[in-house]
């Protein structure tokens, strides 16, 4: 099972490393990754898919809370949230193609970010689904460069942010 976690973090410099070595000295895996700066210039978000089962889960956040510039771990997996992820992908585009090519953009409601004679770079955003969704219906385009930015993801509702190691 894949769970994601959501990590708030001191903006400070050197903590992503040692969140990396703390998962690649115990044998997890992360599958992804995004972190940038939240409303708090001082704070960081992370977000990150990790495989395993729940012992394995919950041995990460046990070692991700004891952390000093960790301020808050959460599995966001069994709780309501809203995830999204980001694509950019560049899509071989000639002839009659261009416009079956526009018809899918439109359909899953992204964006044609840059046009040349050859190719599209298309902007997409959404579900994990919706991603893979486009990207099948464009392969058979020809894929010429691809990028994810992984995973982000909020809880839903509100929520007040609790200091761990305060």
């Amino acid at each position: 099972m894949r769970h994601t976690i959501s990590v708030l973090v001191e903006n400070r410099f050197g903590i992503l490393a040692r969140i990396a070595s703390l998962f690649s000295a115990r044998g997890f895996n992360i599958d992804s990754l995004a972190v940038g700066e939240t409303e708090d210039p001082t704070v960081s978000s992370m977000t990150m898919v990790v495989p395993g089962d729940d012992q394995i889960i919950e041995q990460v956040i046990k070692q991700l809370r004891k952390l000093i510039d960790v301020i808050k771990v959460v599995d966001l997996t069994g709780e309501g949230r809203i995830e999204r992820e980001l694509v950019l992908v560049k899509v071989t585009a000639r002839g009659g193609d261009r416009a079956e090519i526009m018809r899918i953009v439109d359909i899953f409601r992204a964006k044609i970010v840059d046009v040349n004679p050859d190719a599209f770079i298309i902007e997409a955003t959404g579900s994990e689904e919706k991603v893979r969704g486009i990207l099948t219906l464009l392969k058979p385009f020809g894929i010429k460069k691809l990028i994810r930015t992984g995973k982000i993801a909020l809880p839903r509702g509100e929520g007040k942010v609790e200091r761990i190691n305060a």
